[in-house]
């Protein structure tokens, strides 16, 4: 019995030492487990002026006065003039690239007496108006609703061909104008809003951002068209046309000219004209009623395999193929095959910048070229034309 005692007592106290042990193995172990470190939460900051997220509010409020609805018509004789000049120009095969000026009633090729609605953007308070050339040129009678509900005939003070271009005048006083920012500044990525009356609807906005700049897609039908296009992702359709492209700050970037469609309607990108160019042409129409200074040359850009193959002491500039008869540069003494690589001491790398050039300059204004010629260099003053 006694013997029995000390076995209980001893497995008893075999006992106690285990637990101990294994809660003190416990212990330790938790004590040994890796400590969670604490993470702060970052919070993004955006290098930009405007708040986040983005409110296009202040933009639209901006912009929208001074957008207006155009509608165009043209007469019986208009009509048959318009017909007869398209049978010459129409070439083959369908082009995606597509003006969207037009009425989606009415058929831009139809037998009828055309009629259509576009956009346009005030520039002055006394009454003109940028819009495209292809929103007014057929027409005889044009009719502007401002913002405001109040509706005015419009007189056409001048179109550009070349860049597709139209200032349009209405007899009022005091009206709200677009700020022109400077679209060279504009980056890809950046937010935009256009404005516009797609389908008739007045003073619609969409949002969208810039997704290319210097695009040429041979939308204008012009032997000397120029295009350096801003392409958007901004929603537009008929009816958009000459309507303002506008920065989170309402500041004019381009006018809404094309898309891209393969349905007529919009699919995806946009086009507009920089607002440097539209301020440039608009000044020039305003001021000379029209066409905009030429100075009656036709290039090709010249690059190092172009330099070897024609033997050219340059390996950079424009080469002139054609001058044209009683132009400016023909009148000054500029030559075929004379290679322009500056003007007015600004360097010219290709035709883009030389068009740049010209764009800026005004009809009269004289512009010094310096070519090349047989080797040799000269500076020719060439006193600018209309074109």
């Amino acid at each position: 019995m006694k013997n029995l005692l000390s076995l209980v007592f001893a497995g008893m106290i075999g006992g106690l030492f285990t637990l101990g042990g294994f809660s003190y193995m416990q212990k330790d172990a938790a004590n040994n487990l890796p400590v969670a470190k604490q993470v702060n939460t970052v919070t993004p900051t955006f290098n930009s002026a405007k708040p986040v997220p983005l409110n296009f509010t202040e933009a639209a409020s901006i912009a929208m006065p001074t957008v207006v609805h155009i509608k165009a018509s043209e007469s019986r004789g208009q009509a048959q003039y318009r017909r007869d000049e398209q049978q010459q120009q129409q070439q083959g095969g369908e082009n995606m690239f597509d003006f969207f000026f037009n009425s989606p009633f009415d058929s831009p090729f139809g037998g009828g007496q055309k009629k259509g609605t576009g956009s346009g953007v005030i520039i002055s308070e006394d009454g003109y108006i940028v819009t495209n050339k292809h929103v007014v040129d057929f027409a005889d009678e044009l009719e502007v609703t401002l913002y405001d509900d109040r509706t005015f005939k419009a007189t056409k003070i001048g179109i550009d061909p070349r860049t597709d271009l139209a200032v349009i005048k209405i007899d009022s006083r005091d009206l709200p104008t677009i700020e022109f920012m400077n679209s060279d500044q504009a980056q890809v990525g950046e937010w935009v809003l256009a404005v516009g009356n797609p389908f008739d609807l007045t003073s619609t906005v969409t949002a969208g951002i810039i997704s290319a700049k210097g695009r040429s897609i041979g939308v204008i039908k012009d032997r000397q068209a120029i295009e350096n296009f801003i392409q958007t992702d901004a929603v537009v359709n008929p009816g958009n046309s000459g309507g303002a492209l506008v920065d989170l700050d309402g500041r004019l970037v381009g006018i809404n000219t094309a898309i891209a469609t393969p349905t007529g309607t919009f699919a995806g990108y946009s086009f507009a004209i920089p607002s440097n160019m539209v301020l440039d042409i608009t000044n020039n129409i305003i001021d000379y009623g029209g066409p905009r200074a030429m100075l009656g040359v036709q290039v090709i850009d010249v690059d190092i395999d172009f330099a070897e193959e024609r033997n050219l002491s340059v390996e950079e500039g424009v080469f002139i193929q054609v001058v044209s008869d009683g132009g400016a540069a023909q009148y000054a003494g500029v030559l075929p095959n004379d290679v322009i690589t500056s003007v007015d001491g600004t360097k010219v790398e290709d035709a883009t910048s030389l068009i740049e050039i010209v764009n800026k300059a005004k009809v009269g204004e004289t512009l010094e070229l310096t070519v090349i010629r047989d080797g040799q260099t000269r500076n020719i003053p060439v006193t600018l034309k209309a074109g």
